[in-house]
């Protein structure tokens, strides 16, 4: 009688046989064999598996030719598990032990391409997002005719877009506490510090809107000046966006923003005109 074995059922013998064999290793299996079974491991794409084996090597085998491929590996199966915060950390230790071998500007660049995966959302705090933008810019220092240097200005780009996004944000919380003075500030200061942001159109509307309401809140003596840089926020909106999705609303604010300067401007005028009559004496 003929016995045949299913595919399944050999895929799990095969894999129940596999597994044995690694645990042998683990436990106690020599230096070399921790070694050549855990790059095999590797590049079978189980990190999880790799990464153990590693894990006893990295100590052991410090002095050693193989202590450089260690480190190397070691890091990518963190970076390949999503481990970024321990990818990042390896990676920058690899450099710092072996700076002039072939792989250091790559480790160097993945050491600062992790720190940019674990920036969070812009809602969160930005912590990481600083230390991936050091990394970063300190990596176009080092390697500046590298090839990675184009992705390298890219991520660099979207992690300031990420921190202007975070600005704006705490701008527009300012303007609906109605504490306008505080949020054009922070206008100004996200259009001084990223002037390359894709909010940009927005955020000088929003000075227009907050000029207005801030300069319509005022007490007498500060309306006209606060009038006047609403029209001169206008114009430097309209110059730089003439065909804005805000420019009917900001036209509005203009003109409300002129009629009242107008207002201001001929009560000032009547109460100089006041001012410089000469009284008239009576006689007798």
């Amino acid at each position: 009688m003929k016995y045949r074995i299913s595919f399944p059922l050999l895929l799990i013998l095969l894999l129940t046989l596999g597994s044995c064999s690694f645990q042998k290793i683990l436990k106690s299996g020599s230096v070399d064999e921790k070694y050549d079974e855990a790059m095999k491991l590797y590049h079978e794409k189980d990190y999880s598996r790799s990464l153990q084996l590693f894990d006893q090597l990295i100590n052991v085998v410090r002095a050693s030719d193989k202590s450089q491929r260690i480190y190397y590996y070691y890091s990518y199966c963190y970076y390949y598990q999503k481990d970024y915060t321990l990818a990042a950390y390896y990676f920058k230790r690899y450099t710092n032990n072996y700076p002039n071998t072939p792989e250091a500007e790559e480790c160097y660049y993945m050491n600062a391409y992790c720190l940019f995966m674990n920036s969070p959302t812009f809602t969160l705090d930005q912590t990481n997002t600083y230390e991936a933008l050091k990394e970063l810019q300190l990596f176009t220092n080092t390697y500046p005719t590298s090839k990675r240097i184009p992705e390298c200005n890219e991520l660099i780009d979207k992690l300031r877009e990420k921190l202007a996004a975070k600005d704006f944000r705490i701008a527009k919380m300012y303007y609906r506490m109605e504490d306008y003075a505080a949020a054009i500030q922070c206008y100004n200061n996200i259009l001084k510090e990223y002037p390359e942001t894709k909010d940009k159109e927005e955020i000088l509307f929003m000075i227009i809107k907050t000029y207005y309401k801030y300069a319509k809140e005022s007490i007498e003596d500060k309306k006209k000046d606060r009038y006047s840089k609403t029209v001169q926020a206008y114009n430097d909106f309209v110059s730089q966006h003439p065909e804005s999705e805000f420019l009917n609303e900001a036209k509005d604010l203009h003109g409300r923003s002129q009629k009242e300067l107008e207002g201001l401007i001929a009560r000032e005028q009547k109460k100089l005109n006041h001012l410089n009559e000469e009284p008239i004496k009576a006689t007798h």
